[in-house]
Parts: C-alpha cells; structure tokens; sequence
C-alpha cells in the first residue's frame, strides 16, 4: 500500500498560494456574510481618512476664530467642522460594532464548515492511515489549528483590506506635501514586516516539529484526567509518575515558546525605534516651513496625525499580512489534510450489492501485512463459508481472525488474492453498498455516549427503527433486562459524562453493542468475541438466541472460546494465519488434533447444562 502523509517544505510562494483557495472556503461557509462584511470595512477604512481631512480646516477655524468673541459669523466654521468630526467618530463607532459581528459571525461559520470538511475527510480515508504516526501528528495539528485559526485569518484579512484602503487614502491626502512622504511612511513599516515575518515562519517550524511533543501531552493529560486508567493510577499509584511526564514536557514547550516570543520582542523594538526617527524628522520638517510662513498650525496637526496613524496602520498592513501568511503556513496542514485520498474507493462500474447472500464467502489465496510492518498475518490464505450457516473461527490471540474480519469488512485490501461474495470480487462492489451488506460487533465495541434506544437504533442508521425492533434486538442479545432496570429504561442516557448518565460494566456495553449488530437488517453478521464477558451458562443461552436471530443469515463467529465454537455449524482452527483444522464440534473431536486437545485440556469452559 503506497498510501502516505508528506511534509511541505516553507515556501513563500507556495504558502501565499493557499490564499484563493483560502477564500474560496471563507466564500463557500458565509457568503452573504462576507459581502457585508466587506462593505463595512470599506466604510470602516474611509472614516480614518475622513477625520485626518478634517483636522486641517478644523484647527484653522479655531485658530481664525481665537480672539473674535463668541459671536456665531466667529464660531459657525468650528461649529461646522467639529460637527462633522463629530459624526465621522459616532459612525466609526457603530461600523466597528458592526464589522465585529460580522466577523465573529463569519469565524462561526468558516470554523464549523472547515469542521465539517475535516470530520468528511477522516471518516473516508483508509484505516491504514491510522497505522501511520506522521496522520496523527497531522491530524493534532489540523485540530488545533480549527480552535483559532479562523478568526485570526478573517481578522487578518479584515485588517489587511481596512487598513489599505485608509492607507490608500491617507497617503492621497500627505501627496500634497510629496511624494517622498508616502513613500517614506511605506518604508518605515518594513522593518516590522520583516519580523513579524521570520518570527511566524520560526514559530509555525517549531509548532511543526513539536507536534508529537504536544500530542504526548495531550496523552499524559487524557491519562491523568479520564476514567479509562482511573483505577491503576490509583492502585499503582502512577499518578505523580504521568504528572512528572507531563509537567517535564510542558515546562520544554513552554521555555522554548516563550524565546520564540523574546527573540521578536527585542526585534520589534529595533523596528519601532526605525518609525520613531522617521516621525520625528518629517515633523521638523513641517515645523521648519511653519517658522518660515510655509506652512500652518493645521498643517502642522494634519501631518502629525497623517504620520502617526499612517505608521500605525502601515505597521498594521504589514502585519495584517504577515498574520495571513502565518495563517497560510497552518491552513497547509489544512490543505494537506484535505487532499489525502483512499485508495481503497469504488470501481468505475460496481456491480449492485446483494440483498441475501446464495452462494456463501470465498476467499481466494489472499496475502495480507499491516501498512508499515514486516508481519504477514496471511499467506495464500483461502476459506469458504457457505450461506445461511453459523461458522466460527477459533485460534490464539495473533492468529489472524479479527484481521480477517477487517479483511471481509474491506477496510484493507489483500496484497494478493482476493474475497468473493456469491462469486463476486468485493472490489467490484460500492463501498458503502459492500458495507451495508455487513453488520458486525467488533473486539472492542464502542460505548456511545446516548440513550439506550440510541445505542442499539444506530446499528442501521438508514431505516427508521420501531421502539419494538430495537427490543427484539435488545432481547436476542441478552440486553433486555438490564436496560429495562435502568432508571430511565430505554431512555436512559448511557455512560457518565453529563448529567443523569448511567455506566455500564464491560460485559453490559457488549450486550448492547451485539443488540447494535443484530438490528442491522444486513445478509452477513460477523461477531468479533461476542461472549468474551458472558459466563458459560448465559453463552448456551445466548447461543440459541443467535441461532434463532441468524434467520438464514451467514454468520462468521471469531472467537476463542470453546463453548461458543461448538455449537457452530463448522468450526475453523487457525494458526499463524494458516487454517490448520475444519469440521464440525463432533468431527474435530474425533480428529483428536488442536481443537480436541484444548477442549480435554479445560472441560470447564463447557457448559454444565444439558
């Protein structure tokens, strides 16, 4: 299997080449609210120049009008002009109200519909990427970059698109005075730019390389915190053994963080000194043509402001720009992320998938590794189970059952040979066609975190299951009577997360699970371990349950338990992914080999009933 996670090199222009793609997703999650959002920011971005407009007739007028009593011909140009300021800083108030909602409107939805995009991806790609370390760095990344990435990119861009069009304007009005001002302004914010820009591209390598770092913390603080391990730590007391881990790796991530951040804070300050010399010399500049009859008071506070908040917005720009830059190095991962492909997908023409199954399962001579290892778990293994009967598959743990569970599943495809429906490759089914014809408890069932009813009504997410189907389900896998004890019943909210939860044991959530399984209306039923928690009376039980629920079904029991096995219209015995035994209980008795040696060997694993 050649399916792989590559890195990316840090390459300005591929980097600023995730910018289309990143409004196109920005354009994709919130449209209208874009729209409205750039109107405002236009607006927002004129106001600035508007009020450093103003300043000059402003401060003219007062000074024109000092001296000449308080008569209204005297104060009506203040008047005039303070009102206008007046209404540029209220209307600079409310857009800003409004463009705030507008952004965090705007990060709701662009961070849920990247959500979206991200949960679609890792539910169709292929299990063999959970095989590969380098997925799960990337996938820590992506996920941690979803919790802010977003807003701080519509900010950015929010600021890049503001603070230009106040630049654009400012710099018209500081041309009357020559072009070397504008330019000079531009040239003061370089230096700022050029940090801000080696700072993120040392910040986002170091987050790069950290990955499997924070992802360890992430780990220690999970086993610290949840109730999976919650029982050792206390017997063991390895509770200040994972604190000690924890707290030695976050206090190297935290220090070297925290130089990252020092290192750009003393280069800021070299790059502020850099404005703070420009500022002053274009002000004596001004003030010298003001001694000499050049130039007014108002001009005098036109330029003052104009440099001081252009410096500051051009400060702004470059960051704004740089921000987006440092928003294009993590959205990568993103990208990344998004452009792996399956290769396990479906054939240009599938054939329809089967309703009932008349032949039976063939598979064919396969060899299968798991991506990444050197083991192989099969080698020219074949195995039929014919239709409509019960067939278990023993052997020890390693022997290769539950990977030829996932095999038959089509979550990985064989190296060599292959797996027949009625004579039909599996490959030349639909994905989702192929699956919907399976239903199947897996060795580790999942403990959804629902009600009772929910638990059971997924196993067939696409038909609407009556409250008396999910009973039936319930009973035949032996459910029944303990969530009928529960304090909500069938209502009652499963595990201990939130509020009015009630836990089950392990043995209790297999039961629902199996219940899961036998309420999917599906022609192949594959149990991984199904009786793994159930006593060997509650198994004979159990057993004929499953006979009567089976109805005709192909069933595939994967099981290392004797008294599951027997009653098994054939019994298959694996090693090493060899098939080294077949036959019925009676027959494999009378063989007097493996299968007959271990039921001697514990004769307490039978049933003691009739």
């Amino acid at each position: 299997m050649s399916t792989s996670v590559k890195s990316r090199a840090l390459d300005l222009r591929n980097q600023f080449a995730y910018v289309p793609a990143t409004l196109r997703l920005i354009w994709e999650a919130a449209g209208s609210k874009t729209v409205g959002w750039a109107f405002c920011l236009v607006l927002q971005g004129l106001l600035p120049a508007a009020q450093l407009f103003l300043i000059r007739p402003l401060v003219d007028s007062v000074v024109a009008a000092m001296g000449g009593g308080m008569t209204w011909a005297n104060v009506s140009p203040v008047v005039t002009w303070a009102s206008a300021m007046g209404a540029t800083i209220l209307l600079q108030l409310a857009t800003k109200s409004v463009v705030a909602w507008f952004r965090i409107a705007q990060a709701e939805l662009v961070r849920d519909h990247l959500a979206t995009l991200v949960h679609e991806k890792a539910t169709a790609i292929d299990m063999a990427f959970y095989e590969m370390p380098a997925y799960h760095d990337l996938l820590e990344r992506v996920r941690g970059d979803l919790r802010e990435r977003p807003l701080v990119m519509l900010e950015s861009f929010g600021g890049l698109a503001q603070n230009l069009v106040t630049l654009v304007a400012m710099a018209a009005i500081l041309l009357s005075y020559g072009l070397w001002l504008p330019i000079l302004l531009l040239l003061s914010a370089l230096p700022v730019l050029a940090v801000v820009v080696r700072h993120n591209r040392r910040h986002h390598a170091w987050w790069q390389t950290s990955t499997t770092d924070r992802r360890w913390a992430q780990y220690y603080d999970t086993i610290l915190s949840l109730d999976a391990a919650a029982a050792e730590l206390r017997v063991f007391r390895l509770g200040p053994f994972f604190q000690k881990r924890y707290s030695d790796l976050r206090s190297r991530l935290r220090g070297e963080r925290l130089e990252i951040t020092a290192r750009e804070n003393r280069a800021l300050f070299g790059a502020g000194l850099a404005g703070l010399v420009v500022t002053v010399v274009a002000i004596a500049w001004m003030v010298r043509r003001a001694l000499i009859g050049q130039a007014t008071l108002g001009d005098i506070a036109l330029l003052y402001q104009a440099l001081n908040k252009g410096q500051a917005l051009t400060t702004s720009l470059m960051t704004s720009a740089a921000s987006i830059y440092s928003s294009t190095l993590f959205l990568g991962n993103l990208f990344e992320f998004l452009e792996l492909e399956p290769e396990i997908t479906d054939p240009p023409a599938p054939t329809a998938a089967l309703a009932t199954l008349e032949d039976g399962i063939e598979v064919r001579g396969i060899s299968f590794r798991y991506p990444g290892s050197d083991e192989q778990i099969f080698e020219n293994f074949s195995l039929r189970i014919p239709a409509g009967k019960i067939v278990a598959i023993m052997g020890a743990n390693g022997a290769g059952k539950s990977t030829l569970m996932k095999l038959l599943c089509r979550f990985y495809d064989p190296e060599q040979g292959s797996i027949h429906f009625d004579g039909v490759d599996i490959k030349e089914f639909p994905i989702d066609g192929l699956r919907r014809m399976l239903t199947g408890l897996f060795q580790f069932p999942v403990p959804y975190l629902a009600t009772a009813r929910e638990n059971i009504a997924v196993g067939d997410i696409d038909t609407e299951s009556s409250d008396a189907d999910v009973v039936s389900a319930a009973q035949s896998a032996g459910a029944h009577e303990l969530i009928a004890k529960l304090p909500g019943g069938y209502d009652t909210l499963m595990g201990k997360w939130f509020k009015e939860g009630t836990q089950l044991s392990g043995g209790e959530w297999q039961r629902v699970a199996l219940a899961r399984a036998f309420i999917r209306r599906a022609p192949i039923m594959i149990l991984d371990e199904p009786t793994s928690h159930l006593d060997s009376w509650a198994e004979a039980d159990w057993f004929d349950r499953l006979r009567a629920r089976s109805d005709g079904r192909t069933t595939l029991l994967i099981t290392h338990r004797l008294a599951t096995a027997q009653k098994a219209d054939t019994i298959h015995v694996m090693d090493a992914g060899r098939m080294v035994e077949s036959g019925t209980h009676q027959e494999l008795l009378a063989l007097g080999g493996r299968y007959a040696q271990s039921w001697r060997s514990d004769p307490g694993d039978e049933p003691a009933g009739p």
